[in-house]
């Protein structure tokens, strides 16, 4: 199976979804229900900093008078 970080947004939110469908149908034992939470929590937190990686992308877009103008993006 793929690292977490090594994932798209796309299998990221799918393989999300799975695992809490997973938790959202019970039947599983403390341990294994606490496995399934703390991956899921990886999992949010990878979408959630593609999100925001893509989300100031957009807004390095600058207006121009020559029309929109994109500017490299920096992750500090």
């Amino acid at each position: 199976m793929m690292e977490v970080e090594e994932m798209t947004f796309e299998d990221s939110l799918k393989m999300l979804e799975q695992l809490v469908n997973e938790l959202e149908n019970g039947n599983l034992e403390l341990d294994k229900a606490l496995e399934i939470y703390e991956k899921a929590i990886l999992l949010r937190d990878r979408c959630k900093k593609i999100l925001d990686t893509c989300d100031r992308k957009v807004q390095m877009l600058i207006e121009t008078s020559e029309g929109p103008k994109k500017e490299d993006f920096v992750i500090e």
